[in-house]
């Protein structure tokens, strides 16, 4: 009977409370290890969540979506009821990290990086179109072109080191490369520099399977596989309990994708084109979020 692919997260929880110490870092005392991966299967429509709790799926799918816009006001994600980036976007964060920007507005991060990568940044409000690198249309419109889709650079950086300090937050998962392996499958692996392993890494496995779907949806091929690299994994003090609790759940079957319409630009994708079937999951598991 094949191990189901859940249990590498598992594991990793495992593996990092078997640390015998505890690291005092910038926003917690903390177990880490670093230096991991694990691989999920993509193909068939398959969406790897995390079964042994409940992730917030549409969450999820809603910050990618805003990350694909290039937009980075939080009031945003706010509207659509998304409260990840609240802590960040408070008055008291943005003034621990110098930045004048008005309340909610978190500075040049993924989107802004992913589309207009290095366009000098005013505010959350300012149309930087034109401005910039867009890694993603460049990623696109190679995976579309029969002769470049095999190209070994086809890579979207979020990590820029001229633009960090203007961040509310420097970006976690840093580097997603694309890959098509035989004629029409697509993978993607990322790299990811620092991984909450309790609250973020769930949620950023889920996200980069979501946009390797719909990257390989939106230029005609075919989701096979996401490989997630983390250098620094690690679990925060508080959420020992709560994990150890995970721990004793058995996995159920990862559910399904179903994207319901293709659109000329991958800005049109709107949460009501996906279906995420089959999504059977154990009680949700409260974890504090360390900003």
């Amino acid at each position: 009977m094949a191990i189901h692919e859940e249990e590498q997260y598992l594991h990793l929880i495992k593996q990092i409370l078997e640390v015998d110490y505890f690291d005092h870092g910038r926003n917690g005392d903390v177990k880490s290890i670093f230096g991991c991966m694990m691989k999920f299967n993509l193909k068939d429509k398959v969406l790897p969540v995390l079964t042994t709790k409940k992730v917030a799926i549409k969450t999820c799918l809603k910050e990618l979506l805003w990350f694909i816009s290039g937009k980075t006001d939080n009031k945003i994600l706010k509207n659509n009821k998304v409260n990840i980036w609240n802590a960040n976007g408070s008055r008291e964060f943005l003034d621990s990290r110098q930045l004048t920007y008005k309340e909610d507005d978190l500075g040049p991060v993924y989107g802004h990086q992913w589309r207009f990568f290095n366009a000098p940044y005013v505010d959350c409000e300012t149309d930087y179109t034109g401005q910039g690198v867009d890694q993603l249309k460049y990623i696109i419109d190679n995976l579309k072109d029969v002769e470049k889709r095999k190209s070994r650079r086809l890579i979207m950086s979020a990590w820029n080191p001229l633009q960090i300090d203007e961040m509310a937050l420097p970006p976690c998962h840093v580097l997603a490369q694309f890959n098509v392996t035989g004629d029409n499958k697509l993978d993607c692996a990322l790299y990811q520099r620092s991984g909450d392993v309790g609250l973020g890494v769930p949620f950023n496995i889920a996200s980069y399977a979501l946009l390797t779907h719909i990257i390989a949806h939106h230029t005609g091929l075919e989701a096979n596989q996401f490989t997630h690299f983390i250098g620094n994994a690690h679990i925060y003090k508080e959420h020992i309990e709560p994990l150890k609790t995970q721990l004793d759940r058995k996995p159920f079957e990862f559910p399904k994708l179903i994207i319901k319409q293709t659109h000329d630009n991958i800005n049109d994708y709107i949460v009501d084109d996906f279906d995420i079937i089959d999504y059977k999951y154990h009680d949700k598991i409260a974890m504090k979020m360390k900003a």
